[in-house]
């Protein structure tokens, strides 16, 4: 008879340190050496961990965010930089699966960063990366736009994995390409909080869409998620605030994020993580997703494929495609590249 795995899940609700992507990495290790002493075998972080959610540009005009820009492409990392090298030696180390949301960089530009989700498995192996495929509202002035290479469920040890970035669990057809992929453990990475209007003015509830979003995919799939969202500090706060009591006090009103973990009904089965640093557990049981499907499986007989389809390109986008010529071809060949030799000039 088949069987399921079962886990403890870790979702972490901790700050970043802003700009120092070394301090963050640093930060990154010691939580997943607790988690894992603590029974975890998958730890989250949240999303744009290393090394920070860009908050400023939902308080400041652009034209005054150009400091804090500098500093978040310069804080940016690569996949196959040494800050990664050193989550993946962690997550190795404590034979646990990682996911950590990264401001990836690229070598085509210095100022294209992107939102990037990466998933390491136990052995340190890179198992996805997923650009999220639309900043949301003034995060467009921070990070470019993904593709959908990264649309991927991951089958593994512990369950076959999909994560979406914030916003991107409130896109249906992103999350039911995860679905249709059999996803059983989703992932949901969030920022500490997401400034929408003036102080005092009824704005954005933070919380309550987390907790709808994540619910909704929970019970919609018959699934697993792990929430886990970045904690603001206050020194932070200030940084950002710049003595302005006005952006403070925006700030400071705006509703907070919340880490968690639901299971397949759509409660949560963890401790709900709000007001301070912590890591939320709970127990993975990939088999309380089968009895659900019982009564909706949209992935499954509980759907009209005759009636509605999708199509998903995954195709990863680059800016240019070169076509090189080959080095051994002569002059006058199709393939030769370089100069040819003119009679008469040396």
């Amino acid at each position: 008879m088949k069987t399921y795995p079962s886990f403890k899940a870790a979702a972490c609700h901790i700050s970043s340190v802003y700009f120092d992507q070394d301090a963050c990495v640093d930060k990154a290790c010691s939580w997943i050496a607790e988690a894992a002493r603590n029974g975890a075998e998958l730890v989250v972080f949240p999303e744009a961990f290393i090394s920070a959610f860009p908050v400023w540009a939902s308080v400041w005009a652009p034209v005054d965010t150009h400091e804090f820009f500098t500093k978040f492409a310069a804080s940016a990392v690569t996949i196959d930089g040494p800050e990664m090298d050193r989550i993946r030696c962690a997550a190795r180390e404590h034979n646990v699966f990682v996911s950590i949301g990264i401001n990836e960089a690229t070598v085509n530009s210095v100022g294209c960063v992107w939102d990037t989700n990466v998933l390491i498995g136990d052995d340190g192996s890179i198992l996805n990366r997923h650009r999220k495929l639309m900043p949301t509202h003034f995060e467009k002035l921070a990070w470019a736009m993904g593709d959908g290479s990264g649309l991927r469920v991951v089958d593994t040890r512990l369950g076959r994995i999909g994560a979406l970035i914030c916003g991107e669990n409130t896109n249906s057809l992103a999350r039911f390409a995860l679905m249709a992929q059999g996803e059983n453990v989703h992932i949901s990475s969030f920022s500490p909080r997401f400034p929408t209007h003036p102080a005092g003015e009824p704005a954005y509830d933070l919380e309550a869409s987390i907790r709808l979003r994540a619910g909704a995919h929970s019970f919609e799939g018959k699934l697993f998620n792990i929430v886990s969202s970045s904690f603001l500090q206050d020194d932070v706060i200030d940084m950002i605030s710049r003595d302005n009591p006005v952006v403070r006090r925006n700030i400071d009103e705006a509703s907070r994020s919340v880490s968690m973990i639901l299971g397949p009904d759509g409660a949560p089965i963890s401790e709900i993580l709000r007001d301070e640093e912590g890591i939320a557990y709970a127990q993975v049981d990939v088999a309380k997703c089968v009895a659900p499907k019982q009564f909706q499986d949209v992935v499954g007989y509980y759907n009209r494929f005759d009636v509605f389809s999708l199509f998903v390109d995954r195709k990863a986008l680059v800016p240019a495609t070169f076509i090189d010529e080959s080095d051994d071809a002569e002059y006058g060949e199709p393939g030769w590249k370089g100069v040819p030799e003119i009679e008469g000039l040396s």
